[in-house]
């Protein structure tokens, strides 16, 4: 009795430390692509593609810091598919299951939206 409220209490807590992280495993909104970040890394990686399954593997988002000016704000390098290169982005949490990635090229800027999920789809 005692262990699984204790299980419990611990269990809940590290949610609750998640919430303010980009750490887990997260799909992007209208596709088929899933990254995880882990705790000791500062790099977000492909870890299912059901378009391109030779992604994964593909490393998204790399050298994750966080901002000092903004909560729940990062700055990494993420890779921009159509330049086939890597560009300075600001990686926000708009909530504690949505994350966006905004990369500026000039003028122009693009967003896309992450939701946090808790595990894999069956294929």
């Amino acid at each position: 009795m005692v262990r699984s409220g204790v299980f419990i209490l611990l269990l809940s807590f590290s949610l609750e430390l998640l919430a303010d992280t980009v750490e887990g495993l997260w799909k992007q909104q209208g596709k088929a692509v899933w990254i995880q970040f882990d705790a000791d890394g500062d790099a977000g990686v492909v870890v299912r593609n059901d378009q391109k399954p030779e992604a994964v593997g593909f490393t998204v988002a790399r050298n994750l810091e966080a901002t000092e000016d903004e909560e729940d704000s990062w700055k990494a390098e993420v890779f921009a598919a159509p330049l086939g290169e890597y560009k300075p982005a600001e990686i926000t949490l708009l909530d504690k299951d949505t994350m966006r990635f905004k990369v500026k090229v000039g003028f122009m800027s693009r967003s896309v939206e992450w939701q946090r999920v808790s595990v894999l789809p069956d294929e």
